[in-house]
């Protein structure tokens, strides 16, 4: 979530990209600002639609591309099949994913071993890297946990369910 108070505001973003201040736009960057967790177009039609009921899916799609466009919205999948596209805003610091493939859970995090390989691609390459964007895939700490419970004894945990009878 980023309510850093010394952020600039949606419209100022806008205006500083050369942008139209439309409701809109200003909608979908406020919610990506305001998110806890990565959203897709649907999701961000779905609460931009509770501030803003007149907004319609294609509005949405086709201010994403705007805003994307201009860089004040990033694009992210979390599948290597890229089969869904989330969105963040880009006012976050470069951070990476990590993607369950278990239970989907996707943790951010941050390293300077990624500043480390990009100052070396770099000096190596003579290329200059403008962004990274690195995606890992695995199992989480929970489900591998619960991978090697099954492994062990041959036999997926089950989740235990208290019922109380009358």
């Amino acid at each position: 979530m980023n309510l850093n108070p010394s952020m600039p505001t949606p419209e100022e973003r806008l205006r500083a990209a050369g942008q139209r201040v439309t409701a809109p736009r200003v909608l979908l960057i406020r919610l990506l600002d305001e998110a806890e967790e990565h959203l897709d177009a649907e999701e961000l039609y779905r609460r931009a639609r509770r501030e803003l009921p007149s907004i319609n899916l294609s509005t949405v799609y086709r201010n994403l591309a705007v805003l994307k466009e201009a860089g004040l919205v990033e694009q992210r999948y979390f599948a290597r099949d890229h089969s869904r596209e989330y969105f963040e805003s880009a006012v976050q610091e470069e951070h990476y994913h990590f993607t369950c493939l278990s239970c989907g859970k996707v943790v951010e995090f941050e390293t300077p071993l990624i500043a480390k390989v990009r100052v070396d691609l770099e000096a190596q390459l003579g290329v200059d890297i403008r962004h990274a964007c690195i995606c890992f895939e695995g199992l989480c700490a929970e489900c591998a946990a619960a991978e090697k419970r099954t492994d062990a004894d041959g036999v997926a945990p089950q989740k235990s369910v208290r019922i109380q009878l009358s």
